[in-house]
């Protein structure tokens, strides 16, 4: 299971760029990798296993904005089709057991 987290937050002011890199950041430290800018993505196993994720998410997101939080199978992430530069890209592979430890 994947879990993907999608958001569009203000970025008009200072202040407001500050609480979007926060944000980013602490999707990274959670061990998000970005797919894009604001499109974050993570394996996370089992559906079960979401709900700590999508419970700290919800205390970090910035208080205007919004986030979307969406969950894929390993074969519905698998089939995902990404272009860069007009070039389709690899989507990334479940990480082994060795790797999450």
């Amino acid at each position: 299971m994947w879990m993907m987290v999608m958001f569009d937050l203000p970025v008009t002011t200072k202040e407001e760029r500050s609480r979007a890199t926060k944000f980013r950041k602490y999707l990274m430290d959670e061990g998000f990798e970005m797919s894009q800018f604001s499109v974050y993505y993570r394996f996370i196993g089992a559906r079960e296993k979401a709900t700590p994720f999508v419970k700290r998410i919800k205390s970090e997101v910035p208080r205007y904005g919004v986030v979307s939080i969406l969950f894929f199978t390993d074969k519905q992430f698998g089939d995902i089709i990404t272009l860069r530069n007009c070039r389709p890209e690899k989507t990334p592979e479940q990480p082994s057991l060795f790797d999450l430890f």
